[in-house]
């Protein structure tokens, strides 16, 4: 993609030899569901908490106020400061269990990080399936979000690691996949647990969460380690054969080598977290910062985990407002699957622009319509059919530019950027804004659609705009550059090239202060 910023892929890149072998296929789609656990429960948070049966039994403050008992504005009627701490709960976790991952990551191997999520989640779901009272809820969503925490942690690295370079976009796509997916199954069982006789299906949405984690917990247990792990931790034998394994040839000595180069660098890091400050890792911080932090700012979340209350806000009927929740939910499926096909033709930055540029009108236009009908008092009447189809297909829309772009590329560019020096402590870091700013927007998004009402969505809208020009002025495309070879992307920058242009760099591999030259 030309532009500011943007640089050309070919020149003096390398080219390592290897195929996508049916072995790599297979390993990185087993590895991405991971990113199950992590969308079952957006989609499912939001579903149970449009549930009468559930509300009047945690939350009958909430179940009053919707049924007009105690409000008619509709842009109140969830305002409800435990509601929001049982759906905020999970994300704080996970912001506190990716640190403690990035140290099991780098010692101990992808793996392992992944094991500990599924097991986290697995105990987190039985709770919630079986809670009596509002305490049990948030001690099973804290679970559930210490094995996010894991999970969003060594999912991304371990795709980034095993994909051959030339497709490791798509593949690690699969990670943004399964995420859609896992929001889409959440969607369809809210709709028919809902219709369970005696109000207990909302047991079966939080209980179904086991699911996802029994598939993560198993795959972690029977997936191959990756070669940049496995020389991290000293077995280069057996890292040089499992290489040769993935990428389906025997001739895997360049890549192999400067893999070993990168790892002897990375060993004279005493302290990745500190080494993270250093001058010359400035544009990779500013990276791990920003993406996630705008990600969540494009109001995504709100959409999804809030989608149903936010269409029962908006006046469509309990059913009506899951079955909504159910069609974006197939459009962040389908649109998703254009990424996968686009990201390694097209480049990450096309997509990104594009994406954000949809984005920004769609959230002018649900703005304008909210605006119109409901307008400052939240008490819009009885609403046109044609009037909620509009606002469904402008949301559809808006979730089909993020489904292939900030969705997907949120993860996939974080996790490519970083030297194997830095990357678990990077990586952390990157999870950790993401959580942070996932439990910010969800700890006060009622409250500002209580009181922000319809200009909620030009307040995200305008994050969007800032965020297009970020990535227009300071990305780097990165598709085609092989992972350990990505340091050239930054000397290559008009702007982050002056951080990082006397910092040397030995076959592509950015070398640590005191490395030498290991090829």
């Amino acid at each position: 993609m030309p532009g500011v910023g943007g640089i050309g892929v070919g020149s003096g890149s390398k080219e390592y030899p290897g195929n996508l072998t049916p072995f790599v296929t297979i390993t990185c789609i087993v590895a991405a569901m991971g990113g199950l656990i992590f969308g079952y429960d957006i989609g499912i948070s939001g579903g149970v908490t449009s549930m009468d049966p559930f509300l009047k039994k945690f939350f009958p403050s909430v179940y009053r106020k919707k049924k007009g008992e105690e409000t008619t504005n509709k842009y109140c009627q969830y305002d409800s400061e435990t509601l929001t701490i049982f759906t905020s709960s999970l994300y704080l976790a996970a912001l506190l269990s990716s640190v403690v991952a990035s140290t099991v990551t780098r010692k101990f191997g992808r793996k392992l990080s992944m094991l500990f999520g599924g097991l986290l989640f697995l105990v987190g779901a039985l709770i919630n399936g079986f809670a009596q009272r509002i305490w049990m809820l948030i001690v099973g969503r804290i679970l559930l979000g210490f094995g996010i925490g894991f999970a969003n942690q060594s999912v991304p690295l371990y795709l980034s690691e095993m994909a051959p370079y030339k497709y490791r976009g798509a593949l690690n796509i699969g990670f943004q996949m399964s995420i859609t997916s896992g929001i889409l199954v959440a969607n369809i069982l809210n709709y028919f647990f809902a219709k369970i006789k005696g109000g207990w299906g909302w047991r079966l949405s939080l209980g179904g969460a086991m699911v996802p984690a029994l598939i993560i917990t198993i795959g972690s247990l029977v997936l191959p380690d990756t070669p940049n792990s496995m020389i991290e931790r000293g077995d280069r034998d057996a890292a040089k054969a499992q290489l040769q394994r993935v990428r389906g040839v025997d001739d895997v000595d360049e890549e192999f080598n400067d893999l070993v180069a990168a790892s002897e660098a990375s060993m004279l890091v005493e302290n990745p977290w500190r080494n993270l400050l250093q001058r010359k890792y400035r544009p990779h911080l500013t990276m791990a910062i920003l993406i996630p932090f705008f990600q969540q700012f494009t109001g995504i979340n709100v959409i999804m985990f809030y989608a149903p209350v936010l269409f029962s806000s908006i006046g469509f009927k309990d059913n009506a407002s899951l079955m909504s929740a159910v069609i974006t939910g197939v459009v962040n499926v389908v649109a998703t699957t254009v990424s996968v096909y686009g990201v390694d033709k097209w480049g990450r930055r096309a997509l990104f622009l594009e994406g954000g540029a949809q984005m920004l009108i769609c959230q002018a236009v649900v703005a304008a319509a909210i605006g119109a009908k409901f307008g400052i008092d939240g008490n819009p009447g009885d609403l046109p059919k044609w009037y909620a189809v509009v606002v469904v297909l402008f949301i559809c829309i808006y979730v089909a530019g993020f489904a292939w772009s900030w969705g997907p590329l949120g993860w996939l560019v974080p996790s490519e950027i970083f030297p194997l020096e830095i990357r678990s402590a990077a990586q952390s870091v990157n999870v950790s804004v993401n959580m942070l700013f996932t439990f910010l927007v969800a700890q006060v998004f009622l409250i500002m659609l209580c009181h922000m009402k319809f200009g909620l969505f030009i307040f995200f809208g305008f994050f969007v705009f800032v965020m297009t020009l970020f990535i227009y002025f300071f990305l780097p495309e990165t598709k085609g550059i092989p992972i350990e070879e990505m340091g050239r992307v930054w000397k290559e920058h008009p702007y982050w090239s002056r951080f990082v242009e006397h910092e040397e760099y030995g076959n592509g591999v950015e070398m640590g202060k005191g490395a030498t030259k290991n090829v």
